[in-house]
Protein backbone atom coordinates (compact mmCIF):
# COMPACT_ATOMS: atom_id res chain seq x y z
CA UNK A 1 0.00 0.00 0.00
CA UNK A 2 1.49 3.32 -1.11
CA UNK A 3 0.30 5.80 1.50
CA UNK A 4 2.98 8.29 2.31
CA UNK A 5 3.11 10.32 5.47
CA UNK A 6 4.34 13.94 5.45
CA UNK A 7 5.53 15.92 8.47
CA UNK A 8 6.98 19.41 8.01
CA UNK A 9 7.62 18.70 4.33
CA UNK A 10 9.47 15.43 4.98
CA UNK A 11 7.93 12.28 3.53
CA UNK A 12 7.89 8.93 5.30
CA UNK A 13 6.56 5.56 4.16
CA UNK A 14 6.02 4.10 7.63
CA UNK A 15 3.48 5.55 10.05
CA UNK A 16 5.01 3.73 13.01
CA UNK A 17 7.48 5.70 15.15
CA UNK A 18 9.49 3.70 17.68
CA UNK A 19 11.61 4.46 20.72
CA UNK A 20 14.94 3.04 21.79
CA UNK A 21 14.63 2.66 25.58
CA UNK A 22 14.01 -0.31 27.87
CA UNK A 23 15.32 -3.05 25.55
CA UNK A 24 17.05 -6.02 27.16
CA UNK A 25 20.05 -5.45 24.90
CA UNK A 26 21.19 -3.29 22.02
CA UNK A 27 21.11 -6.34 19.73
CA UNK A 28 17.44 -6.91 20.49
CA UNK A 29 16.75 -3.21 19.91
CA UNK A 30 18.42 -3.34 16.49
CA UNK A 31 16.45 -6.43 15.49
CA UNK A 32 13.18 -4.90 16.71
CA UNK A 33 13.78 -1.67 14.80
CA UNK A 34 14.34 -3.71 11.66
CA UNK A 35 11.19 -5.79 12.21
CA UNK A 36 9.07 -2.71 12.87
CA UNK A 37 9.69 -1.21 9.45
CA UNK A 38 9.85 2.20 11.16
CA UNK A 39 11.78 5.07 9.65
CA UNK A 40 11.55 7.47 12.59
CA UNK A 41 13.40 6.46 15.75
CA UNK A 42 13.23 8.53 18.92
CA UNK A 43 16.18 8.89 21.27
CA UNK A 44 16.16 10.49 24.72
CA UNK A 45 18.85 13.16 24.58
CA UNK A 46 19.70 12.56 28.23
CA UNK A 47 20.49 8.90 27.50
CA UNK A 48 22.99 9.70 24.76
CA UNK A 49 26.62 10.59 25.40
CA UNK A 50 26.90 13.55 23.05
CA UNK A 51 29.75 15.30 24.84
CA UNK A 52 32.28 12.59 24.00
CA UNK A 53 31.36 10.62 20.89
CA UNK A 54 34.56 8.56 21.19
CA UNK A 55 32.90 6.62 23.99
CA UNK A 56 30.21 4.01 23.50
CA UNK A 57 26.77 5.39 22.77
CA UNK A 58 23.29 4.22 21.89
CA UNK A 59 23.77 6.00 18.58
CA UNK A 60 26.48 3.50 17.65
CA UNK A 61 23.70 0.95 17.14
CA UNK A 62 21.37 3.09 14.99
CA UNK A 63 22.18 3.45 11.31
CA UNK A 64 21.61 7.14 10.40
CA UNK A 65 21.31 6.18 6.73
CA UNK A 66 18.41 3.90 7.54
CA UNK A 67 16.57 5.75 10.29
CA UNK A 68 15.54 9.35 10.83
CA UNK A 69 16.63 10.31 14.32
CA UNK A 70 14.11 12.22 16.43
CA UNK A 71 15.66 13.49 19.70
CA UNK A 72 13.26 13.83 22.61
CA UNK A 73 13.37 15.84 25.80
CA UNK A 74 12.26 12.99 28.08
CA UNK A 75 12.87 13.71 31.75
CA UNK A 76 12.41 17.47 31.49
CA UNK A 77 10.05 19.05 34.04
CA UNK A 78 10.29 22.71 33.04
CA UNK A 79 10.07 24.61 29.78
CA UNK A 80 13.58 25.97 30.26
CA UNK A 81 15.01 22.49 30.78
CA UNK A 82 13.28 21.15 27.66
CA UNK A 83 14.45 24.12 25.58
CA UNK A 84 18.01 23.68 26.82
CA UNK A 85 17.94 19.96 26.00
CA UNK A 86 16.63 20.56 22.48
CA UNK A 87 19.34 23.14 21.85
CA UNK A 88 21.99 20.74 23.12
CA UNK A 89 20.79 18.03 20.73
CA UNK A 90 20.93 20.41 17.77
CA UNK A 91 24.35 21.75 18.71
CA UNK A 92 25.63 18.17 18.91
CA UNK A 93 24.42 17.57 15.36
CA UNK A 94 21.57 15.19 16.20
CA UNK A 95 18.70 17.07 14.58
CA UNK A 96 16.71 20.30 14.49
CA UNK A 97 13.60 18.16 14.95
CA UNK A 98 12.49 17.48 18.51
CA UNK A 99 9.85 15.39 20.20
CA UNK A 100 9.10 17.91 22.91
CA UNK A 101 8.23 16.60 26.36
CA UNK A 102 7.65 18.73 29.45
CA UNK A 103 6.43 16.49 32.23
CA UNK A 104 4.15 17.92 34.87
CA UNK A 105 3.84 15.06 37.32
CA UNK A 106 6.42 12.43 38.24
CA UNK A 107 3.90 9.73 39.16
CA UNK A 108 1.65 9.89 36.11
CA UNK A 109 4.14 11.45 33.66
CA UNK A 110 1.31 13.58 32.31
CA UNK A 111 2.49 16.63 30.32
CA UNK A 112 2.49 20.15 31.70
CA UNK A 113 0.55 21.72 28.84
CA UNK A 114 1.20 25.31 29.91
CA UNK A 115 4.98 24.79 29.98
CA UNK A 116 4.79 22.70 26.82
CA UNK A 117 3.10 25.52 24.95
CA UNK A 118 5.68 28.04 26.15
CA UNK A 119 8.57 25.79 25.09
CA UNK A 120 6.94 25.14 21.70
CA UNK A 121 6.71 28.86 20.97
CA UNK A 122 10.38 29.43 21.81
CA UNK A 123 11.70 26.47 19.84
CA UNK A 124 9.57 27.20 16.77
CA UNK A 125 10.98 30.74 16.70
CA UNK A 126 14.47 29.22 16.82
CA UNK A 127 13.80 27.10 13.75
CA UNK A 128 13.06 23.75 15.36
CA UNK A 129 10.53 21.31 13.94
CA UNK A 130 8.53 20.66 17.10
CA UNK A 131 6.43 17.56 17.76
CA UNK A 132 4.94 18.06 21.24
CA UNK A 133 3.78 15.21 23.47
CA UNK A 134 0.56 16.40 25.06
CA UNK A 135 -2.62 15.33 26.82
CA UNK A 136 -5.55 14.11 24.75
CA UNK A 137 -7.06 17.59 25.01
CA UNK A 138 -8.44 19.09 21.79
CA UNK A 139 -8.00 22.66 23.05
CA UNK A 140 -4.37 22.09 24.00
CA UNK A 141 -3.73 20.53 20.59
CA UNK A 142 -5.28 23.51 18.79
CA UNK A 143 -3.10 25.91 20.81
CA UNK A 144 0.03 23.89 19.99
CA UNK A 145 -0.87 23.95 16.30
CA UNK A 146 -1.35 27.71 16.48
CA UNK A 147 2.06 28.01 18.18
CA UNK A 148 3.68 26.36 15.16
CA UNK A 149 3.92 22.70 16.13
CA UNK A 150 4.59 20.51 13.07
CA UNK A 151 2.38 17.77 14.53
CA UNK A 152 0.51 17.06 17.74
CA UNK A 153 1.18 13.93 19.77
CA UNK A 154 -1.65 13.29 22.24
CA UNK A 155 -1.28 10.39 24.65
CA UNK A 156 -3.54 7.37 24.34
CA UNK A 157 -2.92 6.54 28.01
CA UNK A 158 -0.13 7.21 30.54
CA UNK A 159 3.40 6.44 29.34
CA UNK A 160 4.26 2.76 29.68
CA UNK A 161 0.82 1.84 31.03
CA UNK A 162 -0.22 -0.39 28.13
CA UNK A 163 -3.85 0.60 28.72
CA UNK A 164 -4.58 1.42 25.09
CA UNK A 165 -6.67 4.36 23.88
CA UNK A 166 -8.65 5.52 26.90
CA UNK A 167 -10.51 8.50 25.40
CA UNK A 168 -11.52 7.37 21.95
CA UNK A 169 -13.80 10.31 21.35
CA UNK A 170 -11.10 12.83 22.29
CA UNK A 171 -8.82 11.42 19.58
CA UNK A 172 -11.67 11.76 17.07
CA UNK A 173 -12.27 15.38 18.12
CA UNK A 174 -8.57 16.22 17.92
CA UNK A 175 -8.46 14.74 14.42
CA UNK A 176 -11.25 17.11 13.40
CA UNK A 177 -9.79 20.09 15.29
CA UNK A 178 -6.26 20.24 13.87
CA UNK A 179 -4.83 20.28 10.36
CA UNK A 180 -1.31 19.15 11.26
CA UNK A 181 -0.51 15.42 11.56
CA UNK A 182 -1.81 13.64 14.65
CA UNK A 183 0.48 10.99 16.13
CA UNK A 184 -0.84 9.00 19.08
CA UNK A 185 1.97 8.77 21.61
CA UNK A 186 2.07 6.63 24.76
CA UNK A 187 -0.19 4.00 26.27
CA UNK A 188 -0.23 1.42 23.47
CA UNK A 189 0.02 -2.09 24.90
CA UNK A 190 -0.55 -4.45 22.02
CA UNK A 191 -1.24 -4.54 18.30
CA UNK A 192 -4.99 -3.98 18.57
CA UNK A 193 -4.36 -0.67 20.39
CA UNK A 194 -2.27 0.57 17.48
CA UNK A 195 -4.96 -0.48 15.04
CA UNK A 196 -7.63 1.41 16.98
CA UNK A 197 -5.51 4.55 16.97
CA UNK A 198 -5.16 4.39 13.19
CA UNK A 199 -8.84 3.56 12.66
CA UNK A 200 -9.70 6.73 14.57
CA UNK A 201 -7.84 8.75 11.96
CA UNK A 202 -4.43 9.18 13.56
CA UNK A 203 -1.68 9.76 11.02
CA UNK A 204 0.77 7.69 12.99
CA UNK A 205 1.54 5.97 16.29
CA UNK A 206 4.64 6.27 18.47
CA UNK A 207 5.52 3.54 20.94
CA UNK A 208 8.39 2.16 22.96
CA UNK A 209 7.43 0.09 26.00
CA UNK A 210 4.85 -1.99 24.12
CA UNK A 211 7.63 -3.36 21.93
CA UNK A 212 10.66 -3.23 24.22
CA UNK A 213 8.77 -4.74 27.16
CA UNK A 214 7.12 -7.57 25.25
CA UNK A 215 8.20 -11.16 25.90
CA UNK A 216 9.41 -11.26 22.28
CA UNK A 217 10.23 -7.69 21.32
CA UNK A 218 11.10 -8.53 17.72
CA UNK A 219 7.84 -10.39 17.11
CA UNK A 220 5.86 -7.57 18.73
CA UNK A 221 7.62 -5.03 16.53
CA UNK A 222 6.45 -6.90 13.45
CA UNK A 223 2.94 -7.18 14.90
CA UNK A 224 2.87 -3.41 15.42
CA UNK A 225 3.99 -2.79 11.87
CA UNK A 226 1.12 -4.89 10.54
CA UNK A 227 -1.36 -3.39 13.03
CA UNK A 228 -0.61 0.18 11.97
CA UNK A 229 -0.98 -0.76 8.32
CA UNK A 230 -4.25 -2.59 8.96
CA UNK A 231 -5.71 0.28 10.97
CA UNK A 232 -4.75 2.84 8.36
CA UNK A 233 -6.24 0.78 5.54
CA UNK A 234 -9.44 0.22 7.52
CA UNK A 235 -9.71 3.97 8.14
CA UNK A 236 -9.32 4.71 4.44
CA UNK A 237 -11.78 1.94 3.52
CA UNK A 238 -14.48 3.30 5.83
CA UNK A 239 -16.15 1.04 8.38
CA UNK A 240 -19.82 0.09 8.20
CA UNK A 241 -22.22 1.98 10.48
CA UNK A 242 -22.91 0.48 13.91
CA UNK A 243 -26.48 -0.86 14.20
CA UNK A 244 -28.53 -2.01 17.16
CA UNK A 245 -30.01 -5.00 15.36
CA UNK A 246 -28.86 -7.65 12.91
CA UNK A 247 -28.67 -7.05 9.19
CA UNK A 248 -28.59 -10.13 6.98
CA UNK A 249 -25.45 -10.46 4.89
CA UNK A 250 -27.43 -12.28 2.18
CA UNK A 251 -30.55 -10.49 0.81
CA UNK A 252 -33.80 -12.47 1.09
CA UNK A 253 -35.39 -11.00 -2.04
CA UNK A 254 -35.63 -13.65 -4.73
CA UNK A 255 -34.93 -16.56 -2.38
CA UNK A 256 -36.54 -19.81 -3.57
CA UNK A 257 -39.73 -20.56 -1.66
CA UNK A 258 -40.62 -16.96 -0.89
Amino acid sequence: MSDQFVVAGRTFSSRLFVGTGKYASNDIMVAALEASGAEVVTVAVRRVNISDRSKGSLLDHIDPKKYFLLPNTAGCYTADDAIRTARLAREAGLSDWVKLEVIGDERTLFPDNEALLAATRVLVKEGFVVLPYTNDDPIACKKLEAAGAAAVMPLGAPIGSGLGIQNVNNIRIIREAVQVPLIVDAGVGTASDATVAMELGADGVLMNTAIAGARDAVAMAEAMKLAVRAGRLAHLAGRIPRKMYASASSPIDGVVGR
